[in-house]
């Protein structure tokens, strides 16, 4: 058999796919049975170019131009196309077109398959569905993911791993050798992939990565593979975690519990920490060395041995009631020293707590206090000495701030004014145990604190409730630590006693000199006297004998004559022994000088102040500006102002109803002289006897000898000045005043 002739027709029917063939000028010419079978037209409905009328509206543009390419071509070539089907339904063909040429290679016939690719175009879609609902996922992770195949090749990245590198996807692909992991971290990370990819194991690496501003940072790495039902690995997902503030924390935190060790070690104190059970579990070094141990003679209970017997059993159930109440405490006990020393220590203690407040370990430190104990005994018998000292001698401390009026007292001033010991104390309290008439001095001491003087100081009295009187002494100093404030420290003194033992010296010395100047004068009047009665007694008889001599017959003239001489010599012994007595009395000559009588009474009152403040004496000074010098005797004014000031203070002793108040002044006066005056607020006295005061021997007090103002008078008139007494005609009490001339009128 030379050969056999198939027919194309029947070759093409015998095909599984649709088949079908076309002119030169793209005209079907033959379909084949699966193409019947499948659209339901025969030849005749698809010769030509009806054959169109199968292919989906929507795909029939591409696939006209598409085959117009390939016959201008000339070359084979496809292209996916939807047919419809018989009932209607289309589905996805892959078409191939080939042309068919003669010997000359001419095209002579087109010959086209279609093979149906629905189910696998349709999976594909699913496929680019899941991809693409797959990116949207990775893309909405916030922080770098790549996207890598089973064996590790990198097939996606999300943008925020483009914009951490500054790199392509095709770069960060070849990451390997893009120094996109530090060089000297490489190594370890593709181990640790690889060692991933082959055991299918979720990985986590740390590694450096150079970020797009080409600094290196701390990344993890963690890569967990994407499997599909039956457990193969279709991906893996790679995420970059930038680690670096959490590292460089780390790091640092690390680098802190160094130096918190070292420290810990070096710090001069006994540090320690313990289990929740209260078993010792760490010492520093410091502990150690103090007690000369090693960490195995101290752990667990074995601190215990270092306690002195003595303070262990108070330490132990101070420890275990601080462990029952989970909460920081404290105790005091004795530690041996290396020495074999025993010194006090204080021993603090806080618990650490998890977050559910369980206390997972206590730590403590152990403070050396035995110089402060000692220091405090020693404060603490300094302390009774001062209070006893206080006590007996009724003194007592406080301090005051004068811009709060914040009054700090010690115990001794409670009992000093009889207040509830530690209840407040306020200047309203102190006001109400004043006596009345000595306000002023506790006025003036609180307007000299605010002042802010230096040194202040008051005395006055205290009305008690049962109507005891208490005599007080405040002395107070600005304390200077703190500038600008007024804060002062002072002393409180009871001198009541003191006062009663000053006012019975003082009634005595009074009595004393009251009976001095009693003898004096019985001693100054006997010898006036002796000087005065012989004189006249020789007169009076020298007189007799000259009356005798007279009444003779005849009268003896010459003997009567010596007589009368004998008298007027006994005359003038008498008017001698008179002038002896005045000089005796005034005891030296007048010296005339310019004298400033404002300064001259400062002086007298300061040189006075005690006794003054003694009988409690509110001075008041007034003193003119300018006033001219009195021409007088400085010494002997002196002496006249200081028995004004002395009359005054003793014409008040027996005042109890207002203040006890002396007015000094001065002023000039018309013409040429100056004046000063002394007004007092005493009794007085009885105006028709104001000529009668300055009488010698004249007095109105009991105890006094009537002599002072007699020679005051005497001591202004011998220097051209003038004395009188006055009764004032706004108050009770009594003026006494001189003037004196202006120095050289």
């Amino acid at each position: 058999m030379m050969g056999l002739a198939l027919d194309p027709g029947l070759v093409l029917d015998a095909l599984s796919v649709i088949a079908w063939t076309a002119l030169p000028d793209g005209r079907v010419d033959f379909v084949n049975r699966k193409w019947s079978e499948y659209t339901g037209l025969g030849l005749s409905a698809s010769s030509g170019l009806q054959w169109q009328d199968a292919v989906s509206p929507d795909d029939l543009p591409d696939l006209l131009e598409r085959r117009c390419a390939i016959h201008a071509c000339g070359e084979p070539g496809g292209i996916a196309a939807r047919l419809r089907r018989f009932d209607g339904q289309h589905r996805w063909f892959d078409i191939q077109i080939s042309p068919i040429r003669d010997a000359e290679g001419q095209i002579v016939r087109w010959c086209g398959t279609c093979n149906d690719i629905d189910d696998l175009r349709r999976a594909q879609e699913a496929l680019d569905r899941q991809a693409l609902d797959l990116q949207l996922i990775v893309e909405c992770i916030p922080v770098p993911v790549t996207v890598t195949s089973p064996t590790g090749e990198v097939e996606g990245q999300n943008q925020l791993t483009l914009d951490y590198f500054g790199r392509s996807r095709e770069e960060l692909k070849a990451w390997r050798s893009h120094e996109i992991v530090h060089p000297d971290d490489l190594d370890t990370a593709i181990a640790a992939q690889e060692a991933s990819l082959a055991s299918g194991k979720t990985y986590n690496v740390e590694s450096r990565h150079r970020r797009a501003d080409g600094v290196y940072r701390w990344v993890n790495v963690r890569g967990f593979p994407l499997r599909d039902r039956a457990g193969a690995i279709l991906r893996w997902f790679l995420l970059c975690i930038d680690i670096e503030d959490r590292k460089r924390a780390e790091m640092t935190l690390a680098e802190s519990e160094r130096h918190l060790n070292e420290t810990i070690n070096a710090l001069p104190a006994l540090i320690w920490s313990a289990r929740p059970d209260g078993t010792g579990e760490f010492y520093n070094q410091y502990y150690l060395d103090y007690l000369g141990r090693t960490l195995s003679q101290v752990k667990d209970h074995e601190w215990t041995k270092a306690v002195h017997s003595d303070d262990l059993p108070g330490l132990m159930a101070a420890w275990t009631a601080i462990m029952a109440s989970r909460m920081p405490g404290a105790a005091e006990a004795r530690m041996q020293r290396y020495d074999g020393q025993y010194r006090w220590f204080l021993f603090r203690t806080s618990p650490l707590r998890d977050q559910d407040g369980n206390v997972v370990k206590w730590y403590g430190i152990n403070i050396d206090i035995d110089d402060r104990k000692r220091a405090e005994e020693e404060l603490r018998r300094s302390e009774a000495f001062l209070a006893e000292g206080q006590a007996l001698a009724r003194m007592g401390n406080f301090s005051w701030d004068a811009d709060t009026d914040e009054i700090a007292w010690s115990e001794q001033i409670y009992h000093i004014f009889e207040f509830e010991p530690g209840t407040p104390v306020t200047l309203a309290r102190i006001a109400e145990r004043a006596h009345p008439e000595d306000m002023g001095f506790v006025a003036q001491f609180i307007e000299q604190g605010r002042r802010g003087e230096s040194d202040i100081e008051c005395q006055h009295r205290l009305l008690m409730p049962d109507q005891r009187i208490k005599h007080l002494h405040l002395i107070a100093h600005r304390v200077t630590e703190r500038p600008g404030r007024k804060e002062y420290g002072g002393t409180t003194l009871d001198i009541s006693q003191r006062r009663s033992s000053e006012e019975a010296l003082d009634r005595a010395r009074a009595e004393l000199s009251h009976v001095a100047r009693v003898m004096s004068l019985g001693a100054l009047t006997a010898s006036i006297a002796h000087e005065v009665n012989q004189p006249l007694a020789g007169i009076v008889t020298n007189a007799s004998t000259c009356l005798r001599m007279l009444a003779a017959v005849p009268p003896n003239i010459e003997g009567a004559q010596e007589t009368a001489r004998r008298t007027i010599r006994d005359g003038n012994r008498a008017a001698d022994v008179i002038t002896r007595l005045r000089a005796l009395f005034t005891r030296r000559s007048v010296t005339i000088e310019p004298v400033d009588l404002g300064h001259t009474a400062r002086d007298i009152i300061a040189l006075m102040q005690g006794d003054l403040d003694r009988a409690r004496v509110v001075m008041r000074m007034e003193f003119a500006d300018g006033l001219p010098f009195a021409g007088c005797d400085r010494v002997q004014v002196q002496q006249v102002i200081m028995n004004l000031l002395r009359n005054a203070a003793d014409a008040m002793r027996t005042v109890d109803d207002r203040p006890r108040r002396v007015t000094v002044k001065t002023e000039a006066e018309s013409g040429e002289t100056v004046r000063l005056t002394v007004r007092d607020s005493g009794m007085g006295f009885d105006p028709q006897d104001a000529e009668r005061l300055f009488d010698a021997f004249y007095t109105t007090r009991h105890d006094g000898m009537g002599i002072g103002l007699a020679i005051s008078r005497s001591i202004i008139e011998s220097q051209s000045g003038r004395l009188w007494a006055e009764i004032p005609t706004d108050g009770p009490g009594a003026i006494f005043s001189f003037s004196l001339p202006i120095y050289g009128a």
